[in-house]
């Protein structure tokens, strides 16, 4: 079909006029740092289908229980990326991207969570088969060892991240990775969105392995949102910290890669205005349970002091050796953005409804006064809002990390509802989409020029997937698949990038 006709007609004047080559003021891929990369996320759990090849993990269990996807989808098929990914990577250096960023299944390469329970040969072959053709594209491996996927056995054996036992074996799994695939991965990070994992699948239920206190959710069967979440978060901080010296003492030297950890975090505002003490309190309550409950410790050694005073005995203590451990245990940091939150005070939950979600005494919204802070997007927990990952960036840099760690934006991007239903040619036009990365990358360029090490931007996600808890429904690709047939067909957003990464080289 013809490319032009995919465009509507102010969005293609747009396209041309920003990110044309070789004009005065042009905002395109120029505007940022020689050294900036650009690329797109996945994961592999939901991309690679394949699950006979590989042993069964927590997705696998959640997804084939009754009514805990919403439209009743699950990864044993995703994307098919295990058969396709030749053709796939070349959608991306057909969209003129630096990098790939995908991770790597505990159970693809270790089916019984353990090298004593044996390696899979043909699992670690795909992983090396997908380096080496993501280099021969000329692209640049950016390698999550750990994206929500434990191995079920050993979620059956001692109850996975909730027991101290997983320490030992994810750092024996990702000394694995490094020893595998270290000469070719420059680029690791230990886990992806620990606030998202510990949050959603131990306190409100909605994620593998779906926990919950009876009082949230009778469908949950089993947990303890008072507590689990903040188990779950220790032991992965303590494995993060473990696995990070391992390959500073053994690899890095001789591999010269960096390693560093990928956080997540909403930005927020104060919700009365003007702002009162009290709600910007609530702000700074709301950044330090959700992104300072995994940054703060790899910083400092310590939670964050308004966490310790919150939930109290329920919040775990670092012993003094791992405290010294987790302190600066990154080479770099990812960050996850979709959105920006207002923050107003709430009062204190009661004993009953302590957990997680109730601990930060802080009501988030997105609407204040009938007006939202910004277009939602079809999930209604997400809203348009650029300015935020600006304000994010400069949050890191000032409270965590000063100017010289790198920081790559590892996730940024926005969600079509479920297309299925209507025409492919109608489906793929996603000006909205194009947009929002238009201006969410202008924030970015003013956070550099504010002194912000910014060296990358990863949209999510490469193509539509299944995106956990809500199946198949949620589109945040630059690409769309069709669910029947799993053929491939470019948005008109990808079109808009391609554009805006090229390499223009201006005469004299």
């Amino acid at each position: 079909m013809e490319r032009a006709l995919l465009l509507p007609a102010l969005l293609l004047a747009a396209l041309l006029a920003c990110s044309s080559g070789g004009v005065h003021g042009a905002f395109n891929r120029s505007s940022f740092p020689k050294d900036f990369i650009f690329g797109a996320g996945s994961s592999a759990i939901q991309y690679e289908g394949a699950v006979n090849l590989r042993g069964k993990n927590i997705w696998d269990t959640f997804a084939h229980t009754p009514g805990k996807i919403a439209d009743g989808g699950n990864p044993d098929t995703a994307n098919d990326f295990y058969y396709r990914y030749k053709e796939d990577l070349k959608l991306l250096t057909d969209m003129n991207m630096d990098t790939f960023r995908f991770s790597l299944a505990w159970c693809r390469i270790l089916p019984s969570g353990t090298i004593a329970g044996g390696i899979n040969k043909a699992g670690v072959d795909f992983y090396n088969s997908l380096i080496n053709e993501v280099l021969a594209k000329g692209l640049v491996p950016f390698v999550t060892i750990f994206h929500f996927d434990t191995p079920q056995v050993l979620e059956d054996k001692y109850g996975g991240f909730l027991s101290e036992n997983i320490v030992k074996d994810y750092v024996e799994y990702a000394e694995l990775c490094f020893k595998l695939f270290g000469d070719r991965v420059k680029f690791w990070t230990t886990f992806n969105e620990p606030t998202i994992f510990s949050s959603f699948g131990y306190g409100s239920g909605v994620m593998a392995p779906g926990r919950c206190s009876p009082y949230l959710s009778k469908s949950c069967g089993a947990g303890d949102s008072s507590r689990e979440p903040y188990m779950v978060g220790h032991n992965i901080l303590i494995a993060h910290a473990e696995a990070v010296s391992v390959y500073r003492a053994k690899y890095q030297l001789v591999q010269k890669g960096q390693i560093g950890i990928t956080q997540v975090s909403h930005w927020f505002v104060p919700y009365s205005d003007p702002a009162t003490d009290a709600d910007r309190h609530a702000v700074k309550r709301s950044l330090d349970f959700m992104l300072g409950w995994f940054m703060h410790p790899v910083v400092y050694g310590e939670y964050p002091a308004t966490m310790r005073r919150l939930v109290g005995s329920r919040l775990p203590e670092f012993t003094a050796e791992q405290s010294e451990k987790l302190k600066k245990s990154f080479d770099f940091i990812g960050i996850n953005y979709y959105t920006t939150n207002y923050a107003k005070a709430a009062p204190a939950p009661n004993g009953l409804q302590q957990q997680y979600g109730t601990d930060n005494w802080v009501e988030q919204t997105g609407v204040r006064d009938g007006v939202p802070i910004g277009p939602p997007a079809y999930v209604p927990i997400f809203f348009n809002y650029p300015p935020g990952l600006r304000a994010l960036l400069l949050y890191l840099k000032n409270m965590y990390v000063g100017g010289d760690t790198p920081i790559y934006i590892t996730e940024n991007g926005t969600v079509e509802g479920n297309n299925s239903t209507i025409p492919i040619k109608e489906a793929l036009k996603d000006g909205t989409r194009t947009m929002f990365h238009y201006n969410h990358l202008k924030f970015v360029r003013k956070a550099i020029q504010q002194g912000v090490n910014v060296k990358g931007y990863f949209t999510w996600t490469f193509m539509d997937c299944f995106e956990f808890g809500d199946g198949f429904k949620d589109r945040f690709g630059l690409v769309y698949v069709d669910r029947t047939t799993l053929k491939r067909y470019r948005k008109t957003s990808s079109y808009w990038l391609e554009n805006f990464l090229k390499r223009y080289v201006l005469s004299e």
